[in-house]
C-alpha cells in the first residue's frame, strides 16, 4: 500500500447500551449518527440535549471569570470619569472582531474610547512599548488588550510606572509569571476556576462585554461567530453555544460592513455555515493583517455608511487576492528548494514576504507530510519566518534548546515564528538535523481519526443531510471522516486554473458511485489512476441546476497493492513529488537530458540485479522510478520482482527517438551509400547536422545508420572523419548486432510508451 499523509485512526469497535440508543430512536436520529455521537464522548441523554440543542441560556457566568468583577468595576469609574480609553488589539481575525466588540461594548457605555491594531511588522505581536508610550503621551488613561497581553511585561511595566492601568483580556498560552497588569481576564488563570478555558480572543471579549452590560449582547454574537472560527478553537460547550447563535446572527446581520464583506466573497447568506466564515470571511480580515494596515478592518466592522462598506469590503477582497497569488508563488518555489531526504524542512530566501510564510510553512507540511520552517532573509540580514508541525513534534519545545541562535522566538506545540541572523542558518539546519535524527519517534506525522468505514451506496442524501445535526463543525467537532475501501477512480480530470485539483468518479465492486473532488490533489492524478484504493474524505451536498447529490470531498488515500503510475507524459510529472525512499534507475550510460538539473535522493546507473542487490542491502527503497527505456522490457519485471516495492513510476524518457524513428529505410541507407561513395570522406564530428539536412534523414536516425554501416565494416571512422572502407562480400543490414539492438529496442519502446498503463500493470503483476 502506498503511504497516506495522514495516520490513520480507525474508531474502536464498541457496544452502544441499548438505553443510549433508545434515546437517540427519541431524537430521530440514526445509527450511524448515534455511533458518531457515541465516539465523540456525548453518551447520556444530558449530554446529547446540550450538543444537539444548545441553549444561549447555557452561557457560563461572565462574573465565574478571575478578577472580572474588579476589571468591570474599573472600567466603569473609568467611563465615570471621563477617562481616554484605548482598546490594543491583534492583526488577524480574532484580534479584529475582538477589537469590535470591545469598542462597541464601552461606546454603549458612553465612554471616551479609541482603538489601535499593531503593524505586523513595525510594531509586533502583543503589548509594542514604542506604542504604548505614544498613546500615554497622547492622554490614554486606561488600556484594554484583547486577543493579547499574557506575555507583554515589558510595555505594561511602562504603562504602570505613567500610572495608566492596563486590563490584559487574552486567552494564549499563559507564562510561567503573569505581567502586572491591573486585572488580568483569562479563562484558564491560575487563581480562577472558569468551567471553560477554550474561548478565542473574541470569546473573552464577549464575556467582559456580558459583564459591563449586565446581559448576552445579541448584537455582538455575528462577530463572535467569526472570530471564533477562525481562531479555531475547539467548538465545544460554550464555544458551540456562540458559534450557532452566532451563525444565525450571521445569517441576518445588520452590519453594512459583513453584508458587502458577504457580498464580495460571493457567499449566499441563507446557506451560511462555519465553512463560509472558514474559506469567505475569515481569509479576507487575516489578509489585511498580513500585507497592510489592520485598523481597516475594524471600520469595515463598524461602520454606518453605505459606501464607505462597499469600499473596504473591496480593498479586503483585493489584499485577499494578492495575499493567495503570494502564497502560491512562494509554495512553488520553496518546494522547488526543499531536499526531499530531510525530516524537517528548512527553507530560506530572499524577498519573500514574511506576512504569508505561516501558511505558506502550512503548505509544506500538507504536501510532504513533515514539519517546516520557511524564511525569508531581510535586508539587514536577518532571516525571519514561520514553522508549522505535526502534532508529534512539539515545535516549540524543540526550539527553545535553539534559542541562542535566535535573535527572536515565540509560538507554541505547532506553531512557531523566529528570527535568526542570515549566518546562523547553516548551524540552525545543522542543529535541527542533528535533533531529528536523535528523536525519529516525534516525527510520525499527523493521526487522522476516521468516524466510520461505509460503503459507498451508503453515502446518499440523507446521511449527509442527518450529518447536519452535528454542526458547526470545528476543532475538537470535525466534520466526520468516512473511509471507503476496495474502491476504483474513474473519469478523473484535473481542474482549477493552475489544474491544482482533481475531479473524478469513485465506484466499487457492486457499481455504485460517488462523485469526489480533491482539492490540493491535481499533482496526484497518476497515482490515483488505475488502482485501487483505499480513501478517506468528508461528505457533502453537491447542488447543480436546482438538483442535489452525494459528494465526497477527498482528504487522504492509499493505493492498495501494486501501483503502477503512468509518469510517460511530460505533464502528468511536472508537479509530482517524490519520496523520500524512491531509487532512480536509468539504463543509458548517460542520465537523460531533461533530469541532469534534478537532484534525486538516490539515482543509480543500473548495471545487473546483483549491483541492485548489493544497494538494496544498504538501503530499503518503497518506490523505484525508471528514467528510461532499457533494451529489454523485462529488465523492469526482473528489477521489480528483485526489489519488491509496491510503487513503480514509469518514466520512461526515450532520448534517441528509437520508436518514432525507426531503422531506416532501404532507400534511406542506399542515398548514404552513395553520398559516402561520392565524398570519399564525411567530418561526422562537425557536419553532422548538415549531412543529416543534405539526405533528408533525422540526426538521431542518421546517427545509428552510420554506426550500422561501421559494425559491419562498411565504413571507418578515425578522429571525427568517416571513409568508405573495402568491401569484402555482401553483409545483410540485419546481421549487424547494432541493427538488432535497435529492433529490440523499438519493441521495447513500443510496448512500454505505447501500451495504456493497465496493460503494463497486469504485466508487471503476470
Amino acid at each position: 500500500m502506498s503511504s497516506s499523509m495522514y495516520n490513520w485512526q480507525l474508531p474502536k469497535k464498541t457496544e452502544m447500551p441499548i438505553e443510549f440508543l433508545q434515546q437517540c430512536e427519541k431524537l430521530n436520529l440514526n445509527k450511524t449518527l448515534a455511533r458518531l455521537l457515541w465516539q465523540r464522548g456525548i453518551q447520556s441523554e444530558e449530554a446529547l440535549a446540550e450538543f444537539l440543542q444548545p441553549q444561549i441560556e447555557r452561557l457560563h457566568d461572565p462574573f465565574q471569570l478571575f478578577e472580572m468583577e474588579k476589571v468591570v468595576e474599573r472600567i466603569q469609574g473609568a467611563v465615570l470619569n471621563g477617562e481616554r480609553i484605548m482598546v490594543y488589539g491583534d492583526y488577524d481575525a480574532d484580534g479584529i472582531t475582538s477589537t469590535t466588540i470591545m469598542t462597541e461594548a464601552l461606546e454603549l457605555l458612553g465612554a471616551d474610547v479609541s482603538f489601535y491594531l499593531p503593524n505586523r511588522f513595525k510594531d509586533g505581536y502583543g503589548p509594542n512599548l514604542a506604542v504604548y508610550k505614544e498613546m500615554i503621551a497622547s492622554g490614554i488613561q486606561l488600556i484594554i488588550t484583547v486577543d493579547n497581553g499574557v506575555s507583554g511585561h515589558e510595555a505594561i511595566d511602562y504603562a504602570n510606572t505613567q500610572g495608566v492601568d492596563v486590563i490584559v483580556t487574552d486567552h494564549h498560552e499563559l507564562p510561567k509569571t503573569l505581567p502586572n497588569a491591573f486585572g488580568i481576564i483569562h479563562p484558564r488563570h491560575p487563581k480562577g476556576n472558569y468551567p471553560f478555558g477554550e474561548l478565542a480572543g473574541v470569546g473573552v471579549a464577549f464575556k467582559v462585554a456580558c459583564a459591563l452590560l449586565e446581559e448576552v449582547p445579541a448584537e455582538f454574537l455575528d462577530l463572535v461567530a467569526i472570530g471564533t472560527v477562525a481562531d479555531m478553537v475547539s467548538l465545544t460547550d460554550e464555544n458551540r453555544i456562540l458559534v450557532t447563535y452566532g451563525l444565525k446572527a450571521l445569517q441576518q446581520t445588520e452590519r453594512l460592513g459583513l453584508q458587502a464583506l458577504l457580498e464580495i466573497s460571493g457567499v449566499d447568506e441563507t446557506k451560511l455555515d462555519e465553512q463560509s466564515i472558514g474559506f469567505a470571511l475569515a481569509p479576507r480580515l487575516n489578509a489585511i493583517g498580513r500585507l497592510a494596515d489592520p485598523n481597516k478592518a475594524v471600520t469595515l466592522l463598524k461602520t454606518f455608511d453605505q459606501s464607505e462598506a462597499e469600499s473596504l469590503a473591496k480593498e479586503l477582497d483585493s489584499i485577499n487576492k494578492e495575499r493567495k497569488s503570494l502564497v502560491e508563488t512562494i509554495t512553488k518555489e520553496a518546494l522547488a528548494l526543499i531536499e526531499p531526504e530531510d525530516d524537517i524542512h528548512i527553507i530560506a530566501k530572499q524577498g519573500w514576504h514574511e506576512g504569508v510564510l505561516g501558511i505558506v510553512a502550512g503548505r509544506i507540511l500538507k504536501e510532504t507530510g513533515k514539519p517546516a520552517l520557511v524564511l525569508t532573509i531581510k535586508e539587514d540580514g536577518i532571516a525571519k519566518g514561520s514553522g508549522r508541525s505535526t502534532e508529534s513534534l512539539n515545535m516549540f519545545e524543540m526550539l527553545d534548546s535553539l534559542r541562542d541562535l535566535f535573535t527572536s522566538f515565540g509560538g507554541h506545540h505547532a506553531a512557531v515564528g523566529v528570527s535568526l541572523p542570515q549566518g546562523a542558518l547553516t548551524e540552525f539546519k545543522e542543529r535541527v538535523e542533528n535533533f531529528a535524527k536523535g528523536h525519529k519517534e516525534l516525527l510520525l506525522g499527523n493521526s487522522l481519526a476516521i468516524d466510520a468505514v461505509i460503503s459507498i451506496s451508503e453515502a446518499n442524501l440523507d446521511l449527509i443531510k442527518e450529518l447536519k445535526k452535528l454542526a458547526p463543525f470545528g476543532m475538537d467537532n470535525p466534520q466526520p471522516y468516512f473511509m471507503f475501501q476496495h474502491v476504483y477512480p474513474k473519469d478523473i480530470k484535473t481542474i482549477g486554473a493552475d489544474n491544482n485539483h482533481l475531479k473524478f468518479t469513485l465506484t466499487d465492486n457492486d457499481h455504485a458511485q460517488l462523485m469526489t473532488i480533491g482539492f490540493g490533489f491535481g499533482n496526484q492524478a497518476a497515482v490515483i489512476e488505475n488502482n485501487e484504493l483505499s480513501l478517506v474524505g468528508q461528505l457533502q451536498i453537491n447542488e447543480w441546476n436546482g438538483r442535489q447529490s452525494p459528494q465526497l470531498q477527498l482528504v487522504d488515500f492509499a493505493a492498495v497493492g501494486l501501483q503502477v503510475i503512468d509518469l510517460r507524459a511530460k505533464k502528468n510529472r511536472q508537479h509530482l513529488r517524490f519520496a523520500a525512499d524512491t531509487l532512480f534507475i536509468h539504463f543509458n550510460h548517460k542520465l537523460p537530458e531533461e533530469f541532469q538539473k534534478f537532484h534525486f535522493a538516490e539515482v543509480v546507473h543500473f548495471q545487473d540485479l546483483a549491483h541492485l542487490s548489493a544497494l538494496e542491502s544498504t538501503k530499503r527503497f518503497s518506490s523505484i522510478a525508471f528514467l528510461d527505456c532499457p533494451n529489454d522490457a523485462v529488465t523492469l519485471k526482473e528489477i521489480r520482482t528483485a526489489t519488491n516495492v509496491q510503487q513503480v513510476y514509469l518514466i520512461l524518457s526515450a532520448s534517441d527517438d528509437a520508436y518514432l524513428d525507426g531503422l531506416g529505410t532501404r532507400e534511406q541507407y542506399g542515398r548514404l551509400f552513395k553520398l559516402i561513395a561520392r565524398q570519399k570522406t564525411l567530418d561526422v564530428r562537425y557536419k553532422l547536422p548538415s549531412i543529416a539536412q543534405f539526405l533528408r534523414i533525422p540526426e538521431k536516425l542518421l546517427i545509428f545508420m552510420i554506426q550500422v554501416f561501421f559494425d559491419l565494416e562498411f565504413v571507418t571512422i578515425s578522429d571525427g572523419v568517416l571513409r568508405q572502407a573495402e568491401i569484402a562480400g555482401k553483409k545483410d543490414l540485419t546481421s549487424s548486432q547494432v541493427y538488432q539492438n535497435r529492433q529490440q529496442k523499438i519493441k521495447t519502446e513500443e510496448f512500454l510508451l505505447l501500451s495504456d498503463i493497465a496493460t503494463l500493470k497486469t504485466w508487471f503483476e503476470n
